[in-house]
Formats: C-alpha cells, structure tokens, sequence
C-alpha cells in the first residue's frame, strides 16, 4: 500500500463525508455536511464542493494523489455517473467529471457504497486475510461488495456483490427495484419491522417500530418479534449460500444497524446458512460481524483509490 495520501468521499441519502486517508488508513482530516438530498442537482453538488473546498484547505492536501468515492447506488463506474435511489435529483448525474474539475484533475474512482465497505473490511476490519470475502451492510437497504483473489472486485460499473436484490422467494412481495422477493425485501431493517407488524407485533409505550425496538423484543422472547429475524436470517443466508457457491467466498462480514442486533440475528443466520451452503467447497464458509463502524465508507473509497493507484503504477493490488 502507498504511504501517501488520497482524499475520500462518502456520498449517502443522509451526509456527505470526506477525508484525507493515509497508507496506514487513518483519517487525517474528517468533515461533513449533510446531504439536501431533496433539493436539486446542483444543490447536492454544491453541497460535495463544500465538502471538497474544506477537505483542499488542509496542508496536507498538496500529498493527495488521488480521490475516492463510495456513493450510494447504482453507480455507473465506467461512465462515471451515480444515480442513488436516496437523492431522486441525481439521475446519470456526472459525479466523477464534477469532482474531478472541483478538485484539479485528480484522478477519480467510483464505487457503490457497498464496495466501498467491502474495501475497508479487507483492508482495515473482519476480512483481513481473507483472500475471497463478500461484505454486507444490513440497515435500511442490503447491499454488498466482493473481494476475490485478494483484491476488491467492484464489477465493470462499480456494483458488483449487490446481494440486496438477489432474488430469494420467487413468488415473494414485489420490490421497489422491480423484482419480487429479493433478500432486502425481506432482511432490511424496515421489513423486519414491517413483517413484525404485519404477524401482530406490539411496539411498547414509546412506540418505536424499528427493527432495533423489534431485537429487543426477540431478545426479551417475544415470538413475533423473534420469527421476524428468523425469516431475516434465512433470507440472508441463502442469498450469502448463492453468492459463496458461485464465487467461492470463504467469510461474510456483516454490517449496519440490523447487525447491531448480534446474536438475534447472527444466531439463526448461522444455523440457516448451515442448511443452505451444503456443497463441500463452502461448508466451512463462516460468517463474522463487520467491525470498522461510521467511518467504513472512507476507508474504503480510499483503499479503492489506493488500489487504482497501485494498479495504474502496475503494481500489486492491495
């Protein structure tokens, strides 16, 4: 890995950060601004400039040699556009032409969030020596990333490993992409909640009806609440078997708010994943909780910018 710098960006539906990310993948510098994501195009770029210009003050950023961006999805990484289904403004919007001219000319890599995370679980977190790992964020959508043959495998567009809408109940409830019975459908924080509700959940006094009330319910035994992650485990697992049996990945790392529930999710996603992924070269595919936390998204656009770095200088990939 190159001991220089590289500045980072992590575009949501909510905040708009950004870094300065060293070889080490320490935050340097850190600032954000949060995301107008219902005004308009402009709006939302100017926005990003902000966090550029902020990000450009530091002296360090004369060592910065090229710059990261992990946004929410889809992306098009060839064309250099993202169109996030959170910021309805941004449709085949030219981000990558934006921050390039914004920024000097640095060179510019693109990834969907998902990859992004995946990046920085291989690099800094849980698939650390893992040479063939899917990374998830379950919160509220399901996405995904993959590393295969030890470097990152974001896909011709930068979406590859986009687990959330890998079809997993064929006659299952349609979803917003189109399809019907895609696993973030049914293992997305919302649906959790939803699915709860809809079987005869009660939230308590202070009616909160996420899927974090929902854990503590199950955690306390509530049958409800405990079956709704149960189908969310089952979701998980077979849509983590179908990956693992077609790419061979050996770990899955799970992030995001609905991981923060543990063992109420992490318990029957292991014992489901055991009837799903039979074939021999996957029965030792294990599961494990994603660990870098908030800043993942920074880390690993910088690990994506570093590795285009090493691979533009034909290097060997991070």
């Amino acid at each position: 890995m190159h001991t220089d710098l590289v500045a980072a960006l992590d575009i949501g539906g909510t905040k708009i950060a950004g870094a300065l990310v060293d070889g080490d993948g320490t935050l340097r510098v850190r600032v954000q601004r949060p995301t107008p994501a219902r005004e308009d195009s402009e709006t939302v770029m100017a926005a990003v400039a902000e966090v550029l210009a902020e990000l450009s003050a530091s002296p360090l950023w004369g060592r910065v040699t090229a710059l990261g961006i992990g946004s929410a999805g889809p992306v098009d990484a060839a064309a250099g556009t993202v169109s996030p289904v959170n910021v309805p403004a941004w449709r085949d919007f030219p981000l990558v032409e934006r921050v390039r001219a914004a920024t000097g000319g640095l060179p510019v890599e693109l990834v969907c969030d998902g990859v992004a995370i995946a990046a920085a679980e291989h690099w800094m977190g849980a698939a650390r020596g893992h040479d063939n790992a899917l990374c998830m964020v379950v919160s509220t959508g399901v996405g995904g990333g993959l590393v295969l043959g030890g470097a990152l495998h974001p896909g011709p567009s930068g979406n590859a490993g986009h687990i959330g809408h890998i079809s997993v109940d064929l006659d299952g409830d349609p979803c917003p992409c189109g399809a019907r019975g895609c696993v973030e459908r049914i293992a997305s924080g919302p649906n959790i909640a939803r699915r709860a509700l809809e079987s005869g959940w009660l939230p308590g006094p202070d009616g909160d009806a996420t899927a974090a009330a929902v854990a503590a319910a199950a955690r306390a035994g509530d049958p409800v609440a405990v079956a709704s992650f149960e189908r969310a485990a089952q979701a998980l697992a077979a849509g983590i078997a179908a990956t693992a049996t077609l790419v061979e990945i050996d770990i899955a790392v799970i992030g995001g708010g609905v991981a923060g529930a543990g063992e109420v999710l992490f318990a029957p996603l292991r014992s489901a994943l055991r009837r799903y992924a039979t074939l021999s070269f996957v029965q030792k595919l294990t599961v494990a909780p994603a660990v870098m936390g908030n800043d993942a998204g920074l880390v690993g656009a910088a690990a994506a910018a570093f590795a285009a770095r090493v691979a533009a200088d034909g290097a060997v990939s991070v």
